[in-house]
């Protein structure tokens, strides 16, 4: 979001998240309430009555701890925080792991709790620091339930810290664990690699007890703590599907998904625009490259370049890489002809958003060419008029690339296309093509809304340059000669005679 569209948005946007903040408290509330009138039974009233200071002391408290959340987000986040859904989704995900970590604490044991939960949940859809944030205003939480509520009465000896001190530091030992985990299988591995640290951190805050020979409680709490890690993340797994679905997210996971050759939508590119998907592939290949050398999302790169160019499907006899002998365009004016190839970045668009993928990754299919002109068009239409035209008439609608992931993919897919045709692809020749179609598009003005710098820019220039050098080799020319059978057989009949 540009800064002006910040400043223009700004006082609506956040009168309303403010009023969605305060709605998801409210009924985060209801159900810590609702918890204890379940606890209590019958007796829920006169609990009210007798403890009402204690949880006037909780209803602050967690006041506190989320309005610590909400101006994290407003200095560091602020376009997170504007959007509802975002609020729902933080305010679901201690929700949920709020109730499922009462509900053990309170039937089963309070170490076997999955206090990881929210922390594995977390650090895949959203980043580290927000996910050691969010973890820490759970652990505060559940520390305050176990203090003011009484739900824990069993345990009261114990000292409700141990649990504050359990969660906070298992909940960002998983943080760090799994931030590099790519698969769902390392997903649940994880929960194993933290059950030893925990099963640690468990034994030396009960080892007091040993002086008071009680071994007993001391093992079965290390023993619960362990599995409460796998539990963890066996509870995260289950519900990051949920998650991803119910709230469009994207994570490694569903990356992973959506770039699988088995994918709908691929398999339908595959299909009915078979050259798309080779051009598609390629693209995807020299995004991920230039992704890692400006240091972005390799993974979310190439996602992008796999699907940017979906709005083909409508009509995928009409791009130069799905035809054989005949081109439409040849009986079109083109004025129509532009309308057809200028559409299919919304068309992309909207087929993605239809098909519920991520928002990011159908900016790119409608971004990936700006607000470019289509040259071939413009330049036919001014043959053909024998005067000048308006070159609008013949741009892309937009808009132009929003996220440094949008102008790497423009910039591949040009250079892709571009450096195909070229008869010499020797890197001179490469690089030149490279050079103009970087300076081309900041002439331009196609990167102002996305925060790519010069460095950035040369980078790439310099990253493809290598790259397409090696996807559009050249190999030696093979000599006109034939072998069949007959050959052969001649052959080895004419040695046997000798």
């Amino acid at each position: 979001m540009k800064a002006s569209d910040a400043k223009k948005l700004g006082k609506k946007r956040w009168l309303g998240s403010a009023f969605y903040f305060m709605l998801c408290y409210t009924v985060l509330l209801l159900f810590i309430f609702l918890m204890i009138v379940i606890n209590y039974g019958e007796n829920w009233t006169e609990f009210f009555a007798q403890h009402y200071s204690q949880l006037l002391t909780l209803v602050v408290g967690a006041l506190l701890l989320f309005g610590i959340v909400y101006y994290y987000y407003y200095f560091e986040d602020k376009d997170f925080f504007a959007h509802g859904s975002n609020i729902f989704l933080v305010f679901s995900i201690i929700t949920i792991s709020v109730v499922i970590c009462v509900l053990f604490g309170k039937y089963i044991n309070i170490y076997i709790r999955p206090s990881c939960m929210l922390a594995l949940v977390c650090v895949f859809l959203f980043n580290r620091r927000q996910s050691i944030l969010l973890n820490f205003v759970f652990s505060m939480l559940m520390f305050l339930l176990d203090v003011y509520t009484g739900l824990y009465e069993a345990y009261a000896a114990d000292g409700s810290y141990l649990s504050l001190i359990l969660s906070f530091m298992c909940g960002t030992l998983a943080v760090f664990a799994a931030s590099k985990v790519r698969t769902r299988g390392g997903l649940l591995l994880t929960g194993c690699a933290i059950a030893a640290p925990t099963m640690v951190i468990v034994f030396l805050l009960k080892l007091p007890t040993v002086y008071e020979l009680k071994w007993i409680k001391l093992l079965s709490a290390c023993g619960f703590s362990v599995l409460g890690c796998i539990m963890s993340s066996m509870f995260a797994l289950s519900l990051l599907p949920v998650f991803e679905f119910a709230f469009n997210k994207l994570t490694v996971f569903r990356l992973r998904e959506l770039t699988s050759t088995n994918a709908p939508i691929l398999v339908r590119l595959q299909k009915e625009a078979p050259g798309t998907f080779n051009h598609s592939l390629i693209v995807a290949q020299l995004a991920e490259t230039c992704a890692v050398a400006i240091g972005e999302n390799a993974e979310l790169a190439r996602a992008a370049a796999y699907y940017h160019d979906v709005g083909k499907l409508k009509q995928p006899d009409c791009f130069t890489e799905n035809q054989t002998d005949y081109n439409v365009h040849d009986e079109l004016m083109p004025e129509l002809s532009a309308d057809i190839i200028r559409s299919h970045a919304k068309d992309g668009y909207d087929l993605l958003t239809a098909a519920r993928l991520p928002a990011i990754i159908a900016d790119v299919a409608r971004e990936h060419h700006g607000t470019l002109p289509i040259k071939y068009f413009y330049n036919k239409a001014m043959r053909l008029s024998g005067e000048d035209v308006d070159v609008l008439d013949f741009s892309y609608l937009g808009p132009t690339p929003k996220t440094r992931i949008a102008a790497i993919v423009m910039i591949a897919d040009a250079a892709e296309a571009s450096t195909r045709a070229l008869q010499n692809r020797n890197p001179e020749s490469v690089e030149r093509v490279v050079r103009g179609i970087i300076e081309e598009r900041m002439d331009l003005d196609q990167f102002d809304d996305c925060n790519i710098t010069i460095r950035d820019l040369t980078t790439i220039r310099m990253t493809l340059v290598e790259a397409l050098s090696g996807v559009h080799h050249h190999r030696v020319e093979y000599p006109a000669i034939r072998f069949n059978r007959a050959k052969q057989a001649v052959k080895d009949e004419s040695e046997n005679d000798k």
